[in-house]
């Protein structure tokens, strides 16, 4: 990681599709950066001092100690994450109105449904202890639907936004998960293209790559580790 800020960004994190946004585009930055692990499965992110930098007990957050006007600053959901760190460094968000809508429009495209649709695949495929046959064909088929969306974007571009931006970031890292999706990678030739592209960068392969043994550390299909992560309510 280069030294390129005075201090390191604390980054709260767990080694998920999230995560990874994260940590691929601090790399890819070459900003410096201090893992704080959340895990998840355990309930770290009903910690007090978690909440009061994400609100939502989710991960990842950040703090920048160099902040606007030289003051920290918290951020949380990723997104938001990336899009500030666009802003901070200048780098994978353009700075001109139509360049940015670009990149924005996809970016939420992946925030409000790549990401809950796929996971919610996820949860009804693998960890739901009951096997709903209407949930699993219900998110499994979004799943495709969305896929074809972003292959029919990716048919005449090299990246979703033309240059290479915050929203390959958002998408890559859930879209690299598309066999437990039930998904054919086959069947969207220009998303095997694009995503072979992506997970190449040797960025991407290292932020990937930052907690993978805690991967291996939390069994979902734990009913202890399920009632932390699948019973939440008001708090």
């Amino acid at each position: 990681m280069a030294a390129s800020a005075q201090h390191p960004i604390d980054l709260y994190y767990w080694p998920t599709p999230n995560g990874w946004k994260i940590t691929i585009m601090l790399e890819e930055c070459g900003l410096p950066y201090a893992i704080h692990p959340v895990n998840i499965g355990k309930g770290d992110q009903f910690k007090p001092d978690f909440l009061t930098i994400s609100p939502n007990n989710k991960m990842p957050a950040i703090v920048d100690h160099d902040g606007p006007g030289g003051e920290p600053i918290s951020v949380f959901e990723s997104g938001a994450i990336l899009q500030y760190l666009g802003r901070k460094t200048g780098q994978f968000y353009p700075q001109d109105e139509r360049g940015r809508v670009e990149v924005d429009q996809w970016l939420f495209w992946q925030m409000g449904g790549f990401g809950p649709m796929l996971g919610q695949t996820h949860h009804f495929r693998i960890y739901a202890p009951e096997k709903v046959p209407y949930a699993i064909d219900r998110y499994t088929n979004e799943t495709n639907r969305l896929y074809g969306v972003l292959n029919q974007r990716l048919a005449d571009r090299e990246f979703v936004a033309g240059a290479y931006s915050i929203a390959d970031m958002a998408i890559a890292p859930w879209a690299k998960l598309w066999e437990r999706q039930g998904q054919n990678i086959e069947d969207f030739p220009h998303v095997k293209r694009w995503l072979e592209a992506v997970l190449a960068r040797p960025a991407a392969q290292r932020g990937i790559a930052v907690g993978a043994e805690d991967r291996t550390k939390t069994d979902l299909t734990d009913p202890a580790v399920q009632a932390v992560l699948f019973g939440q309510k008001a708090r």
